[in-house]
């Protein structure tokens, strides 16, 4: 136990016994040490802020230095304030990230390259990209660290083209990209599925000898995977001299990705039998790959197999399971995945009841997601909005109003995405005045502008209610662009309704807008076959010909 009273040993000492403590992972001892020292030196505080930081406590490793500033006058070094920015990114807390960029200006670091480079990744983790470029456009010297951190910012606030255009900038800049560059920008090729800048970093990447830098290849085999050029891919993989377990897992998931399923389980057969380790994502990337080709039966054998080898099945893919049983015929499985989460503890996860009480509701089984949702102890913002969609998809109009007005009382701010679907549901229900009255407060009360998929409802519920002519005068009204759903709501609320006027109305902006869409025609048609107008049925009939539509056969399913 340490005594109250301060140390008076020399601080090479104190420094040694800080650093003890600190590998052992003892915070508090190593605090209390701290806090007895008189003086501390900055290596020590230094020391202190980064255990805290790497223990995920980087809240209470600003508060040490705060602390300090306030009570000492502290003036650090730095290291302290590497340390300090470290924290912050962790902490992801703008406000701090923004006095400590302050104190490097003011104790004279702001031309420190490693500290700069901190501060750029520093603004990016706390979403703010404006920071991190402010940072990099001020220094005088850039090295491939500023370059790359910069790039990875703009990714992590989702400023994915940006990131493209910067590492074009770079190149002609005259620094040059490394391998932690390449992989750092190519999931950003992934996700817009930018083929042709990916192939150019290819290209560069086997010009300067980078390919074969397992990241590097790793990112451009799920670069050509998600740009659904899977063969490409493979032959990247095949050519990795040293594959890892995440090499295998990309080109597994690639597959699965592409509907190869069969590929997929020849390549998780391969895996096995090379003796390489499965790990937990390459049985998860298997189970969510049998889902999404709806192999659901395979899926929970994969499942029981990963239990035997003692794995466990991720929260996330567990997530991705539940909303792929959308229809009676696979409740069964649906509730063969709540039962499992039941039994490794992971019901009171909020993503994953949010997830089951949508699965029952898509099943039929609305009274299965009020359960649920009744007994969640923390509902989200998420949650709510689910549990009123699931009400709005069986037409329960009152309950959604219900729910609406509960959220509100709770003080659960609502979004965007609440108000679409709390006004889906007046819309099944036929219930007009609510509507508006929802409609209107949005942007009185709530500061939401409506959007177009607002406006979309609000032109359903009236034209379901038969309110065509206000329906119409209300697009007219609009201050955006029509969509194709604020139409398509009036051509379906005409065809209910057997109005030929507004039909024609709607259908015209329609053909203009999606052209190739032979569902607007047939729609536009059943409604002369209501009026009996046989020759405007005729010559749509001659339209669709001319275009080369025909009609999309029904078709129905069942389980067998």
């Amino acid at each position: 136990m340490l005594s109250n009273q301060a140390l008076t040993i020399p601080s090479n000492i104190s420094t040694l016994f800080l650093k003890t403590y600190l590998k052992s992972g003892d915070l508090q001892s190593a605090r209390q040490l701290f806090d007895k020292i008189p003086q501390p030196d900055l290596r020590s505080l230094a020391l202190l802020i980064s255990a805290y930081t790497d223990h995920g406590r980087p809240r209470e490793a600003i508060s040490i230095y705060s602390k300090l500033q306030s009570e000492k006058n502290l003036k650090p070094d730095g290291f302290v304030l590497l340390s300090l920015a470290k924290a912050c990114a962790a902490s992801e807390d703008l406000v701090k990230a923004m006095e400590i960029h302050r104190d490097v200006i003011r104790f004279g670091f702001s031309l420190d390259l490693p500290l700069a480079n901190c501060l750029i990744d520093m603004y990016g983790k706390c979403g703010c990209v404006e920071g991190s470029r402010k940072v990099f456009d001020e220094m005088l010297d850039k090295d491939v660290v500023s370059w790359t951190t910069v790039i990875s910012s703009y990714l992590n606030c989702g400023m994915t083209s940006s990131a493209l255009g910067l590492l074009n900038d770079m190149v002609f800049a005259g620094a040059k990209p490394n391998s932690v560059t390449l992989s750092t920008v190519l999931p950003a090729c992934s996700e817009l599925r930018a083929l042709n800048h990916g192939r150019e970093i290819h290209c560069f990447a086997m010009r300067k000898g980078l390919d074969d830098n397992v990241f590097v290849s790793s990112g451009l085999v799920d670069m050509y995977a998600k740009c659904s050029s899977v063969r490409k891919a493979r032959i990247i993989f095949d050519r990795i001299l040293q594959k890892d377990v995440v090499s295998w897992n990309v080109i597994l998931a690639a597959y699965f990705l592409s509907g190869e399923y069969q590929e997929g389980m020849n390549l998780f057969k391969q895996m096995k039998d090379e003796g390489l380790r499965v790990n937990s994502s390459s049985w998860n990337c298997m189970i969510s790959g049998c889902v999404n080709t709806r192999n659901f039966k395979l899926a929970f054998e994969v499942l029981s197999q990963m239990q035997h080898f003692g794995l466990k099945c991720s929260k996330v893919t567990l997530a991705s399971l539940l909303p792929a049983f959308t229809s009676p015929e696979s409740l069964m499985f649906g509730r063969e995945s709540h039962a499992y989460i039941v039994r490794h503890g992971f019901e009171k996860d909020v993503m994953l009841s949010t997830a089951i009480l949508l699965m029952y509701a898509k099943c039929g089984e609305l009274e299965n997601s009020r359960k649920v949702f009744n007994a969640m102890t923390t509902k989200d913002t998420v949650t709510w909005n689910t549990m009123i969609l699931a009400n709005s998809i069986h037409g329960c109009g009152d309950e959604v109003l219900l729910l609406f007005k509960r959220m509100i009382q709770l003080h659960v701010r609502p979004t965007t995405v609440t108000f679409m679907v709390v006004l889906s549901g007046c819309s099944h229900s036929h219930l007009v005045d609510e509507s508006r009255e929802i409609f209107d407060s949005m942007s009185r009360d709530y500061g939401i502008e409506p959007d177009a998929n607002h406006y979309a409802c609000i032109v359903d519920v009236l034209s379901r209610s038969g309110y065509l002519k206000e329906a119409y005068e209300f697009i007219q009204s609009m201050p955006m662009q029509p969509t194709v759903g604020v139409w398509g709501a009036l051509l379906s609320g005409c065809r209910e309704y057997k109005n030929v006027e507004f039909g024609r109305i709607a259908a015209e902006k329609l053909f203009e807008i999606e052209p190739e869409n032979s569902g607007n025609y047939i729609l536009l048609s059943n409604i002369f076959v209501s009026m009996r107008m046989w020759e405007n049925v005729s010559k749509i009939g001659m339209l669709m010909k001319e275009k080369r539509m025909s009609k999309v056969a029904g078709c129905s399913w069942i389980q067998i």
